[in-house]
């Protein structure tokens, strides 16, 4: 039986390494001891906040991770793992830089570098977008959980079953979204409005498009490969969801350091802890012993979702929204254990 140890031994390297390099880089820009230990702690919390917001991120890996090959899963455990650390903690706020202030990758590497300072307020003026596409991709994915015919189990039986029936309600998924979204953006200036619906209206269609790739790639067909099934639409599909998780965690990394190398330490640290807990999970088989953790994932993304699109309007801590996900997914987790006992009871 493999320990704990087993599971989180290269976590706890690029942990060790991380903090290492978060003192050597306070040291290197001030030349202080001061520096270097306040670099060190905001790594430290940077790496806390991103383990307790991506509880439910590594839930919905494993689910997923069960219906893959061997092979693609093994990808999504190699290369996937380097996408998110390095594409989605480090490429995704170059390229929004980039983007927004239409200069070059170099250029948007070189004001992270010397001009921390405009580097964030170009990364908190991308806020609204990233809220809005965030929030909708994120709610299509817990509502399509809940709004499936086919789903069995309940945890909160008189909501899961009222979203279930609902299910058979041809694109009514899209529909919520959609009044949610108009709802907010109500909220809104007329010229935030439009960058705000633009910015939703493209998270429900990169959602459409990567269930669809996902549906066509992986579609268990007698013309396609076994090795194919199961793989790499799901890849997709895993990607483009983490990168939906990320967005919190990046652009809340801004409140506490303005330096992109820290944010990037900190962050991937915490990504590391995702992946040894995804692995954990799908092992062990713990999604099987314990009946509602998954259920208590998808709420926790739905609450995510509900939290971005709200951020658009008001400001809410990081902090609030990692421990609200985690209160939800303890409370699935002891629900699970009742239920266990009654059942053996």
């Amino acid at each position: 039986m493999a320990t704990a140890f087993h599971y989180f031994k290269w976590a706890f390297l690029v942990t060790i390494l991380g903090l290492a390099g978060s003192f050597w880089l306070g040291w290197r820009y001030d030349g202080t001891l001061g520096a270097a230990l306040s670099f060190l702690l905001i790594g430290s919390v940077l790496a806390v906040l991103e383990i307790s917001l991506s509880f439910d991120n590594a839930i919905v890996n494993a689910n997923k991770l069960k219906t893959m090959t061997p092979v693609w899963r093994q990808r999504f455990l190699t290369w996937g793992i380097l996408i998110a650390v390095f594409g989605m903690r480090i490429v995704f706020p170059l390229a929004i830089v980039a983007i927004a202030a239409k200069v070059g990758p170099i250029e948007a590497l070189r004001l992270a570098a010397s001009e921390p300072q405009e580097y964030a307020r170009i990364m908190e003026d991308s806020h609204l977008s990233i809220a809005a596409f965030g929030g909708a991709f994120l709610a299509m994915v817990a509502l399509s959980f809940f709004m499936d015919e086919a789903k069995e189990v309940d945890w909160i039986h008189r909501i899961e079953k009222r979203l279930r029936s609902m299910g058979t309600i041809k694109g009514v998924t899209y529909g919520i979204v959609l009044v949610v979204v108009l709802g907010f953006a109500m909220q809104l200036g007329t010229a935030e409005q439009a960058t705000f619906l633009k910015s939703a209206v493209l998270g429900l269609v990169v959602f459409m498009c990567v269930e669809t790739l996902a549906h066509v790639l992986d579609a268990e067909d007698e013309i396609q490969s076994a090795a194919r099934a199961g793989g790499l639409g799901a890849f997709l599909y895993l990607e483009v969801l983490d990168a939906s998780f990320s967005f919190d965690g990046v652009i809340g990394a801004f409140a506490l350091t303005n330096n992109l190398f820290l944010i990037a330490i900190g962050l991937g640290i915490g990504a590391m802890y995702v992946r040894s807990m995804t692995i954990m999970l799908v092992e062990k088989q713990t999604l099987n012993q314990f009946r509602f953790l998954e259920h208590g994932a998808f709420y926790s993304i739905l609450a995510l979702a509900v939290i971005m699109f709200a951020q658009s309007v008001v400001h809410i801590p990081e902090v609030l929204t990692g421990l609200l996900g985690a209160a939800i997914i303890a409370l699935s987790f002891i629900s699970s254990l009742r239920f266990n006992r009654h059942q053996h009871g």
